[in-house]
């Protein structure tokens, strides 16, 4: 009975996509497990070698695949492939709101911050409050008409 309970609690919650980076990212994201924070396991984790990577159109296809919201953790300054990758970021991060809305998505459905290895508490955090917001917003569902 518990073990249902908690699958509706899972089904509720809504799904994000994160994209992270191999080097900078990911060790942030990883450590929450082991400091014992806990953030909703319909998150789920695509890792790239660099922020810069990232299409704005997969930000679109992961929502009309049924995503709720992409969060992108980005390198910031850090970025060990690119001087500029966090100007790149920005622009990739404005590009995919444009193309959520000319699809009629909400564009509140893509956030990005600079995540770096040692940012567990950060990322758990950004987690809990895009899942609200996300949930105010309600499904992804279709495109607005």
């Amino acid at each position: 009975m518990a073990e249902a309970s908690a699958q509706g609690d899972q089904g509720s919650a809504p799904r994000i996509l994160v994209f992270s980076t191999n080097n900078i990212s990911d060790p942030g994201i990883d450590l929450p497990g082991s400091s014992h924070m806990h953030y909703s396991p319909t998150v789920m984790v695509i890792s790239l070698p660099c922020t810069s990577g990232i299409k704005p159109s997969w930000v679109l296809y992961a929502i009309q695949q049924g995503f709720d919201g992409v969060f992108i953790a980005a390198d910031g300054e850090e970025c060990a492939y690119l001087s500029d990758c966090a100007e790149r970021a920005a622009g990739i991060m404005t590009d995919a709101q444009k193309l959520l809305e000319e699809h009629g998505y909400q564009p509140q459905r893509v956030r990005m911050a600079a995540i770096c290895s040692v940012c567990a508490e950060p990322f758990t955090n950004y987690m809990h409050e895009f899942s609200r917001a996300l949930t105010g917003l309600g499904p992804s569902g279709e495109a607005a008409a």
